[in-house]
């Protein structure tokens, strides 16, 4: 099975973006045509139990990405993920070693040590209850209100509501044969990642995600840091201009040749 993904622009580079683990494709909106109309072949998909692409077979996210890009004839490519999406990229460039230019990583989670703080194993054990109860609505609504910083808006909060049912929609369901398998990747497989990366993380997200995101720059051997004081978790949503501006800022600091895609 492809991938349901979205392709736009001829540019010779290809930028990949993967979303978040309560978003689909749709919270690219903000950057996909912008990028594409300023000279990328951007490409945007939905993972498996996302969107517009269920869950029919056992799987590996980075390798379904594999599978796509193979589809699209793209043998390299920029990996830009947001959350979930930057721990799939992430997995990608360790799995499919060559195929990966440069990384940004918004607000990544990462196979690094680290112990889930008190506020979000509150926060799993609220979804579970809700879920357990059959309240999509609710455990969506409790997604928007935890992943959404300050500065996402009212149109921003109900599409990541919208996007986090659909996902629930489509996985809760599943038969066990058909999940996520292990990627294998490990934290020392980080350090062998030699491409540009740059490590995105909000200062108004959760603790976990900015420790996590420490500890990522420290390991990859070539990564940029950066926090954004006005973010929560999911800053192409809550300032698209500003996030537009972050990646194609990063982009262009790409030399041509080291980050040819098609």
């Amino acid at each position: 099975m492809t991938l349901s993904h979205d392709s736009a622009g001829t540019g010779p580079q290809t930028v990949v973006l993967l979303h978040s683990g309560v978003c689909d494709r749709r919270m690219w909106d903000g950057q996909f045509q912008a990028l594409a109309d300023a000279g990328h072949h951007v490409v945007r998909c939905d993972l498996r139990g996302f969107g517009e692409t269920p869950v029919d077979a056992p799987h590996v996210h980075a390798d379904d990405v594999r599978d796509l890009l193979d589809h699209l004839g793209v043998e390299r490519a920029v990996l830009v993920g947001s959350s979930f999406g930057g721990e799939v990229a992430l997995e990608f460039a360790v799995r499919h070693p060559g195929r990966t230019t440069a990384l940004a990583l918004l607000c990544a989670p990462a196979p690094v040590d680290h112990e889930v703080s008190d506020r979000l194993r509150a926060f799993f054990g609220e979804e579970n209850a809700l879920l357990e109860a059959g309240d999509l609505d609710g455990a969506a609504a409790l997604n928007a209100e935890l992943w959404c910083g300050p500065d996402a808006d009212a149109e921003a909060r109900a599409l990541v509501r919208a996007m986090q049912r659909r996902a629930f929609e489509l996985q809760l369901d599943v038969p066990e044969e058909n999940g996520t398998r292990p990627s294998g990747v490990t934290q020392e497989d980080l350090k062998g990642i030699a491409v540009p990366a740059l490590v995105v993380t909000g200062a108004h997200d959760v603790s976990d995600f900015r420790d996590i995101g420490e500890k990522t720059a420290a390991l990859l051997p070539d990564a940029r840091r950066v926090t954004l004081d006005w973010a929560g978790h999911l800053p192409s949503l809550e300032r698209p201009e500003e996030t537009l501006a972050l990646i194609t800022d990063f982009l262009s600091g790409l030399s041509a040749p080291a980050a040819a895609g098609k």
